[in-house]
């Protein structure tokens, strides 16, 4: 009776302690997932009432002083970023309503496919029509594609070395650190439409801009203007940054982004080992605030003596924490480009940036800087920075493996 009566004790002690423990573990990873589950939920509401009040054509830019929003026209160079979010927030939420207004906003920037005059194209249709393409296998987005690709690709000039960014005539043959980016759709275009030359461009822009934009201490200037006709530098400029010689920061986010990006399509290794000096740069700056969200140039103090009123801009933040996650899965020590881009997610998904729904006329992020020095889109959302956001929550959540399904039925 009393061996019996033992038993029982000690087995309810064990099933007690096996329950707290349990619910501790749930606790704790509940607890480790929360910010990404709160996320998630932002980005469902904020993106379906996006998608129910802004028009087809002419998408969410960002908010001007008065409140009122900017919106993008189809030959905006932002324009590709609000149907771009709408596809990797439907990926990361299942929401299929998500994916009819993906659809239907990315349509109505069929007219891109004509546009030569800019590099953006690669933004404007690879990040609209290529995200379509690559969630859906529904080849009616394959037209507008392939035109832009060409149209891309003809901007390269063999002299140079480089494809010409803008045809502002104040400038000979311009090239900016952005252009790294659109090279991810010559990369793709390349392989889909069995176009070799495209990849050769590709690689071509980025040796020469590994060679010419960069300082001895990997930082990155915006602009390098070259003679057309002999390929020669004529000077190295800043278009977005305080002064030719400082570090604009969303700047050395293209540039970690796009060279990572360039070693995942080339595995040439001078490309990987760029893309860790440039992350170098980046993670150990003496000036990158505590929370890992910059301000818009890191130099700004030495030009303006405005260190603390400076505003950050969470848009170069989504940039580097895309680009380090992409470096995180190719680098040997990958792990610390993870933690560290982990780091800036819980950042932007904290009260700080992420809005609250309802809020920031149904923007994701807040406090962004888009042109400082012409007082243009400071303090604000962006909608690329809800792009680059988008992505790198989705980046994180493939590396952790967490079950998006799951996630959305909660």
């Amino acid at each position: 009776m009393y061996y019996n009566s033992f038993l029982s004790k000690v087995s309810l002690f064990v099933l007690v302690v096996l329950q707290l423990s349990s619910s501790k573990i749930l606790a704790n990873e509940n607890n480790g997932e929360q910010w990404f589950l709160n996320s998630i939920k932002t980005i469902t509401y904020q993106l379906n009432k996006a998608a129910s009040i802004y028009t087809p054509g002419k998408n969410p830019r960002s908010v001007n002083p008065d409140g009122t929003v900017r919106v993008a026209p189809y030959r905006d160079w932002t324009t590709g970023f609000f149907p771009g979010s709408l596809w990797y927030a439907y990926e990361l939420t299942n929401d299929n309503n998500l994916a009819l207004q993906a659809k239907r906003f990315t349509l109505a920037l069929d007219s891109v496919r004509y546009i030569k005059d800019t590099h953006d194209v690669g933004f404007m249709l690879y990040c609209s029509y290529g995200n379509a393409y690559r969630i859906t296998g529904d080849k009616m987005y394959l037209p507008a594609l392939k035109d832009g690709a060409s149209n891309l690709a003809s901007r390269f000039n063999p002299k140079v070395g480089a494809i010409r960014s803008w045809d502002f005539y104040w400038w000979n043959y311009p090239v900016i650190i952005d252009n790294m980016m659109n090279l991810e759709y010559l990369y793709w275009a390349a392989k889909e439409f069995q176009q070799d030359a495209y990849k050769d461009v590709a690689n071509a822009h980025a040796l020469t801009t590994l060679k010419n934009h960069f300082r001895k201490d990997y930082s990155s200037y915006h602009v390098v203007d070259y003679s057309p006709t002999s390929g020669n530098v004529l000077a190295k400029r800043t278009h977005q940054g305080v002064t030719d010689e400082s570090s604009w920061a969303r700047g050395q986010g293209w540039a970690v982004y796009g060279y990572a990006m360039c070693y995942a399509n080339t595995k040439n290794p001078k490309f990987l080992q760029h893309a860790e000096h440039i992350a170098k740069f980046i993670m150990n700056h003496p000036r990158m605030p505590k929370d890992k969200v910059p301000v818009w140039d890191f130099d700004v103090h030495n030009a303006m003596d405005v260190e603390e009123k400076a505003p950050r801009d969470a848009s170069a933040a989504a940039v580097i924490a895309s680009a380090l996650l992409e470096l995180s899965a190719q680098a040997k020590d990958g792990d610390k480009y993870f933690r560290y881009a982990e780091d800036i997610l819980k950042s932007l998904s904290s009260e700080e940036y992420l809005a609250k729904p309802g809020s920031n006329q149904y923007f994701i992020l807040k406090h962004s800087v888009g042109a400082f020095l012409y007082n243009s889109e400071i303090d604000t959302p962006l909608n690329y920075a809800d792009y680059y956001y988008l992505e790198a929550l989705k980046r994180y959540a493939q590396i952790k493996k967490i079950d998006l399904d799951k996630l959305a039925n909660r």
